[in-house]
């Protein structure tokens, strides 16, 4: 140890080192560092989703349009989109923002001037949640790219009803959505409706329940 050097984390004690993990309220303590699936509960994930807003809160309505509303959207979009789509795959599209019950949801623009290390943060945490209930940690390329399809449509139509985007500045950052089911457009407008933080959270719990693999 050279004097005035600050102490490598590794040669700390656990009592020195900066806290790493947090106490959710069913009790479980994740560390944000090295998730584990044991640590993983969906209530938490519900609960915290639910309280976490889109477009950091600048969006339309008496409640905040939560991370949990658009999870329930992309599934709902993802679907549409591919009729038939496995129950697993459709439980990912559920779960493609879980780990923004811990991490919060960072607009796209700050994501980008974080980095990379933030990315691979958040795809360590999701990997942890799929493991949990029963996903492969990497869905197939094709999953991926249909659920990210799914995301965009849904960011598309919340930033033109609720975010205060014009259509083609909607267009310009999200693409425009072609060829959608007419039925899904009409539902979408319904769907696009702020709830209060338990409203969400019990329809995304009762969603989950409907999919789980186990």
């Amino acid at each position: 140890m050279i004097p005035g050097r600050p102490m490598p984390d590794a040669a700390k004690t656990p009592a020195q080192r900066p806290r790493a993990w947090q106490r959710m309220l069913s009790g479980r303590r994740l560390d944000l560092l090295d998730p584990q699936p044991a640590d993983i509960a969906i209530e938490d994930i519900a609960h915290g989703l639910a309280r976490v807003a889109r477009w950091n809160g600048q969006t339309l309505g008496d409640h905040a349009f939560s991370v949990a509303q658009h999870a329930l959207l992309v599934a709902d979009i993802t679907v549409a989109l591919k009729p038939g789509c496995e129950r697993s795959w459709l439980l990912a599209a559920l779960l493609h923002d879980a780990p923004e019950y811990v991490i919060g949801d960072l607009i796209s623009p700050f994501k980008a001037a974080v980095g990379l290390d933030y990315k691979a943060f958040e795809k360590r945490l999701l990997r942890a949640i799929h493991r949990a209930f029963g996903l492969p940690e990497d869905a197939p390329e094709a999953v991926t790219a249909l659920v990210k399809q799914a995301d965009r449509v849904a960011a598309y139509y919340e930033a033109t009803v609720l975010a205060g985007f014009s259509l083609d500045e909607a267009a310009r950052y999200f693409g425009q959505p072609n060829d959608l089911p007419a039925e899904l457009v009409r539902e979408l407008r319904r769907l696009l409706v702020p709830q209060p933080a338990a409203a969400a959270q019990a329809a995304f719990l009762a969603r989950f329940r409907a999919l789980a693999v186990r």
